[in-house]
């Protein structure tokens, strides 16, 4: 069984809206063997629907399609499904009264216009919404079977998990010789690109093996996708893990954990372990190094707090950065951040201590210290050192690659690692 996803909305199409729901779906039919061939996305256009829905059964076993189920005038799925099927619609009486029950309920009356929730194509039956107004339907279209949930993505998961879920697990476990196992994981990386990551995985990501690895770069992570997909779940895996171990002696420690680890979660991990605690200075960053840490239950042990000094009077003030190291050398120095994280080491007693300033621009830079210049200073009990980045994007994206650039120069300093390997890096000052 293969499937294609289907995510209806102008806010989608338009790009006004993250879809969420598409990769949540891919992954719950992925943990039942069931590969997603692809995602569309389409606007609230009623022709456009009704090709795409015809379509997509001709090319899949399965159809999932999440939005317009609403009342108003945009929400088009039901009149494009029946378009599809050459039906017309009719009104399920269980789901009528389902929905006067949900705004009695409230104490209030129902619009008028929310009994066309309770239309269905003719040949279909309706999927009961716990969570909302909005029925769900269910149809064989071209020997296919389709359904449609809202776009709402609670009430979608709720009707996914309650209605859709249990009937493909059954049509599933009756098929004859079962269902094979996909079992999937990330392995996620910081300090790498990608090429850097393909040359070192090397034939690891020949797309005939199995399991099957790729990479993904997201936010300045690069993130190994493992893929392994066998007709004994046990077989799949073993073969999981045992790639996954392949692609850690390939990569040591860039990589930082898998699936939704984040970097911060785990230098908290070690910091624990090792009963360390750190501080951080900031300026460019603006507290966003501080905040991932605090994100992590348990960080309170291991993080006594830290300073964001923006101006150069604030470091002075709040860190004792000289006022001459200031006028000389300016604020995104090598001078500079060694002082601030010396400064944020002493005054929070801590073992370690990071600072980080540089040019998150737009403007702002200089042809000495163009946009993306980032000097990171890192206090430790053997002294202080000062390393600089070049960090290519915008402002968002300079400021969060440096955050974590930061994270993972602690990480690696409590690992007993070399910060040379983490790419941003390269360029060292003492």
């Amino acid at each position: 069984m293969q499937a294609i996803l289907v995510s209806i909305g102008d806010e989608l199409a338009l790009g006004q809206t993250v879809d969420t729901n598409s990769a949540w779906l891919a992954g719950r039919l992925a943990q039942l063997g069931i590969p997603t061939l692809k995602h569309e996305t389409v606007a609230d256009d009623l022709p456009e629907l009704s090709r795409t829905l015809q379509q997509a059964t001709t090319q899949a076993d399965l159809v999932l399609v999440s939005g317009g189920l609403g009342p108003t005038p945009d929400d088009l799925t039901r009149e494009a499904l029946a378009a599809a099927m050459g039906v017309g619609l009719e009104e399920d009486p269980a789901a009528l009264a389902a929905l006067t029950g949900f705004f009695d309920n409230r104490g209030c009356p129902m619009p008028e216009r929310n009994r066309v929730q309770a239309l269905f194509p003719v040949g279909g039956r309706t999927i009961p919404n716990a969570r909302g107004t909005a029925p769900g339907l269910r149809v064989n279209l071209n020997g296919t079977k389709l359904f449609v949930m809202p776009g709402v993505p609670h009430e979608m998961k709720a009707m996914y998990v309650a209605a859709v879920e249990p009937e493909l697990r059954a049509e599933l476990d009756g098929a004859s010789g079962g269902r094979p196992a996909i079992l999937t994981r990330k392995i996620n990386t910081f300090g790498i690109g990608e090429s850097d990551a393909a040359q070192r995985l090397g034939p690891l990501m020949d797309r005939e093996r199995n399991p099957t690895v790729g990479t993904t770069v997201s936010r300045g992570y690069c993130s190994i996708r493992v893929r392994a997909e066998c007709a004994d779940p046990a077989e799949a895996q073993r073969k999981l893990d045992a790639t996954t171990q392949q692609v850690h002696e390939r990569l040591g420690p860039l990589v930082f954990g898998h699936d939704d680890a984040t970097l911060a979660a785990d230098l908290v991990a070690r910091l624990i372990q090792n009963g360390q605690s750190v501080a951080t200075a900031e300026s460019c960053t603006g507290g966003l190094v501080g905040g991932m840490i605090v994100d992590v239950p348990g960080s309170s042990a291991v993080y006594p707090g830290g300073w964001v000094t923006y101006s150069n009077a604030l470091k002075q003030s709040q860190l004792g950065v000289p006022a001459a190291l200031l006028d000389v050398h300016g604020a995104v120095s090598s001078a500079v951040v060694q002082a601030m994280a010396t400064g944020a080491r002493d005054r929070a007693g801590a073992d370690l201590a990071v600072a980080v300033s540089g040019v998150a621009g737009p403007g702002g830079g200089t042809d000495e210290k163009p946009v993306g210049t980032v000097w990171f200073g890192l206090a430790t009990p053997a002294g202080v050192q000062s390393y600089r980045a070049r960090l290519m994007g915008g402002r968002e994206a300079v400021r969060d690659r440096a955050a974590k650039c930061a994270l993972q120069m602690l990480r690696f300093t409590v690992m007993g690692e070399s910060l040379r390997q983490i790419r941003w890096l390269e360029q060292m000052a003492s």
